[in-house]
């Protein structure tokens, strides 16, 4: 049955990636529309993408000119697209160290009462906020969500100037960048650069007593949903109400007085499990009451009954042994960079990597949004959530208060969905040096990183993909071989019983964990002509299709028929730029006949789901 799913899956997506992507999110009135924050849902909000006006600050001499009391600029983008994107209408691909945006905001007057929060879901890097010239409040991280409590500097029904300064420096080695090129031109694995807001702005009504956070921990072995909410503020008699759903039924509820870092237990009898067979998901609401009873917030969420963890060399999920047949996806566009056109645009990359034969994704050095974790909740998509860490140099002190931060906000937003079954906060940190002593602010940071994920949420931690291993829960390597009789080579185990690993001298040794190669392939192939001058993908390119088919069956079947192995990685679900070695094409085409590759990475070694 499930084979039979996946070929009509593979068929329909076929027929859907014949033609390009739109140029545009067809003919909405607001891009992006719809609610950016899934599992925390508010029904009263008011979406602030569209036309902005905008003005380049080059030579960063805004705040000299009082800028943040504009009223207006000259130049027009549309939000939330970034300026360097076709999508914005601004396509300036040049550096940017910084910029200013500017609308025009209204509180609607029914929302009096109530506080006013402003939220932007990323802003690359660093931002701050005026409303009629008043600051209001600064963020630093680009990956990370935040939101600034506006109450006191507007008034219900009236108009106010909104001013956003954005600064963005990803060659000082100070703040992630993730895959932006630190050249003029894109280069090597490098891209478009994204600077400035890149998510959905809205703005919200909360009261003043209302949610902060809710933590949602699925308890799989004691059949219970585990709820810690958080509030804006506490007073007498405030009491919070928990209810738990299948469809209309409600299967567990819970009402206890509110308090700080209270837990509250639902037991669920007749649990229906999550998982990439059956990503069943139970709707939560979340409601505060006031002393006198009286409902003044409520949220809407979700929760996958699902578990993971593991034991000796194998990942479970849901007390199963579990092989991840994964996708390296970078999340990139042709015409947003770093922003999916439409939100049906993140559905359709998780249907075209089921349809290639993966069961889920390592999220490349990016932070994605939202929308594509929810996406993956309900299709049943296994993620790793990374960060986007190169440019932050891990031996700068300065670059690790920073990515301390913008990490712990990260696992915070996202730790919710049962998509994530792991974290990889780095990925391939080359600048660690050989030298212990030297070394040191490098294993530290790496460290701090691996016990702060720890302390937020309960899932693996792959601390960096691919080397140099300081403290891990995943054994993870990275090796492009092309040849499948020297990558079998690279596999066996040394005589003096050491595994794989990249350098010895500047790592730890394999401690027994979950061993997985998260990247591999990288197979280069143009279907047409070329995405750029410097196209290039790993090794040789073959000679012909059936030569390629080969390889990559050769090399996959390589990596199953290690015994201690519990999952793998390909590079890569799309071509991006100049990088052509994707499963499919940068626009989202078809490149390969996609009955043969879904029954290459549909193999499951014995023993394993």
């Amino acid at each position: 049955m499930k084979l039979i799913f996946y070929t009509v899956l593979a068929f329909m997506a076929t027929l859907f990636f014949l033609s390009p992507l739109p140029s545009a999110a067809a003919n909405q009135t607001v891009p992006r529309p719809e609610y950016p924050r899934p599992q925390f849902e508010r029904q009263d909000w008011v979406n602030l993408n569209g036309e902005w006006s905008y003005a380049f600050d080059f030579g960063k001499s805004g705040m000299d000119r009082k800028l943040y009391d504009a009223k207006g600029f000259d130049d027009k983008i549309t939000v939330p697209f970034c300026p360097e994107s076709k999508l914005s209408g601004v396509r300036h691909v040049d550096f940017i160290p910084a910029m200013w945006y500017h609308r025009k905001i209204r509180i609607p007057e029914e929302w009096k009462g109530r506080d006013v929060m402003l939220n932007f879901g990323g802003v690359d890097y660093f931002s701050a906020v005026y409303i009629d010239g008043k600051l209001v409040g600064r963020h630093w991280g680009g990956s990370s969500s935040f939101g600034h409590d506006i109450t006191k500097f507007v008034a219900d029904g009236k108009e106010h100037d909104l001013v956003v300064r954005v600064e963005d420096d990803n060659r000082k080695g100070t703040q992630t960048k993730g895959k932006q090129s630190s050249l003029y031109h894109s280069h090597g694995c490098d891209y478009t650069r994204t600077t400035g807001i890149w998510q959905t702005v809205w703005m919200e009504p909360v009261d003043n007593l209302g949610f902060a956070s809710a933590y949602i921990i699925p308890d799989l072995d004691r059949k219970r949903f585990v709820v810690e909410p958080t509030f804006r503020n506490l007073a007498p008699g405030m009491r919070v109400e928990a209810v738990v759903r299948d469809g209309s039924k409600t299967v567990a509820r819970a009402s206890e007085k509110a308090g700080p870092h209270m837990r509250m237990e639902l037991p669920v009898k007749n649990v229906k499990t999550w998982s990439p067979e059956s990503p069943f998901l139970y709707d939560i609401d979340l409601t505060v009451y006031d002393g006198s009873g009286k409902a003044v917030d409520k949220v809407s969420s979700y929760a996958g009954m699902r578990k993971v963890h593991q034991e000796g060399n194998r990942l479970y999920l849901n007390n199963e042994p579990y092989f991840l047949r994964l996708v390296l996806d970078q999340g990139f566009y042709p015409d947003g960079v770093w922003t999916a056109p439409t939100d049906a645009d993140l559905k359709r990359d998780i249907e075209m990597s089921m349809a290639a034969g993966f069961n889920g994704a390592r999220l490349h050095q990016k932070v994605f949004e939202e929308r594509f974790h929810y996406w993956a909740d309900k299709l049943g998509y296994l993620t790793w959530g990374e960060s986007a860490s190169w440019g932050a140099n891990t031996n700068n002190i300065e670059a690790a208060r920073n990515f301390l931060t913008e990490w712990e906000n990260v696992v915070m937003r996202d730790r919710n969905h049962p998509s994530i079954i792991a974290w990889t906060p780095f990925n391939e940190t080359w600048e660690r040096p050989s030298d212990s002593e030297q070394a040191m602010q490098h294993d530290r940071l790496l460290t701090d990183v691996y016990n702060l994920t720890h302390h937020l949420d309960y899932r693996p931690v792959n601390e960096t993909s691919g080397n140099y291993h300081v403290i891990t829960d995943l054994w993870t390597v990275h090796n492009y071989e092309q040849d499948p009789a020297k990558l079998a080579e690279y596999f066996k185990i040394k005589d003096d019983g050491r595994y794989p690993q990249l350098d010895p001298k500047r790592e730890v040794s394999y401690g027994g964990q979950p061993f997985l190669i998260d990247e591999y392939g990288g197979i280069k192939w143009i279907d047409g002509s070329q995405y750029a001058d410097n196209s290039w993908g790993y090794g040789n390119a073959p000679r012909s299709l059936e030569e390629l088919y080969d390889r990559l069956e050769r090399l996959t079947d390589v990596i199953l028929e290690v015994p201690y192995m519990t999952g793998y990685c390909y590079t890569q679900l799309t071509d991006v730029e100049q990088e052509q070695n994707g499963i499919y094409n940068y626009d989202r085409t078809a490149k390969f006949d996609m009955d043969r590759i879904r029954k290459i990475f549909s193999k499951v070694p014995q023993g394993f789901k």
